[in-house]
């Protein structure tokens, strides 16, 4: 398969190469590995963030009949975001895709609306705070179910030079009911090495639906290490995932690059 004139085997390897050449000091299938920190594009603003992740190592079973396999895939999207208000900020994944995965090679796997409302100047607080809403669209290879939501509460501590951020997130299906939600937490413990360049600690889990977790050896847990760097033409976040149960990817790298397009003017 070619995508563009190239071999999906020379993509897999230059986005590998890619995302390992990235500075290193920097769940389930998915377009995007982040922690929310409740920041913000300022008001009037667009932010253009692309997301690109690579599993190596991965689960060679896919989780339904027809999905994507995680295994040796490159996946991600292009995340639009403006700034609305100093609270509000609203955002379009589009598209979200694979780049190459067993079997199907380049694939659009749909895409999403989210809104996200946070504390004003998040990052001028000690604590901050925030929800995100995600409604999706899906490809029948990317999810179970054509539309999908996520709610996505923030809770963070700036201590200075220490951030600790915690993301309870619960996705739903539409189905089922309350119980039927599922709970898939994600944790950051990042040290701020200057303005420019932080280290981070982060956890990705999927533990199951809240009404009845799955049994730990099933369970989605990842570990990853994982450095920004901001600078004033982009802003880079690059880490590396291991997983830790039997129902984890073994390896996951991901790379997040974002850019104001219409930054403001100081005065």
């Amino acid at each position: 398969m070619k995508f563009m004139g190239i071999s999906s085997n020379w993509c897999r390897s230059g986005v590998a190469l890619l995302l390992l050449a990235a500075p290193v000091a920097v769940m389930a299938q998915t377009d995007e590995i982040q922690v929310y920190d409740a920041e913000i594009a300022e008001k009037g603003v667009f932010n253009l963030m692309v997301h690109t992740n690579f599993t190596p190592i991965g689960r060679k079973i896919a989780d339904y009949r027809g999905g994507i396999i995680p295994n040796d895939s490159i996946n991600g999207a292009s995340e639009w975001a403006y700034g609305v208000t100093d609270w509000f900020e609203q955002g379009l994944y589009l598209p979200v895709y694979s780049f190459d995965s067993h079997g199907r090679g380049p694939t659009i796997n749909g895409f999403k609306l989210r809104e996200l409302f946070v504390r004003p100047h998040a990052a001028d607080h000690k604590f901050f705070y925030g929800v995100n809403y995600e409604f999706s669209v899906n490809a029948s290879y990317w999810e179970s179910r054509r539309i999908t939501s996520e709610v996505r509460p923030i809770v963070g501590l700036h201590l200075h030079p220490i951030d600790l951020i915690f993301n309870p997130i619960v996705d739903t299906n539409w189905t089922g009911g309350f119980g039927n939600l599922e709970f898939v937490p994600a944790t950051r413990i990042a040290y701020n090495l200057n303005a420019k360049w932080a280290v981070a600690a982060e956890e990705y889990a999927d533990v199951g639906p809240l009404r009845h977790f799955q049994p730990i050896h099933d369970q989605f847990h990842e570990i990853w290490a994982v450095v920004d760097h901001n600078s004033k033409l982009v802003n880079l976040e690059a880490g590396v995932g291991v997983g830790v149960t039997a129902g984890s990817d073994r390896l996951t790298l991901k790379l997040m690059v974002s850019r104001d397009l219409n930054p403001r003017k100081r005065d």
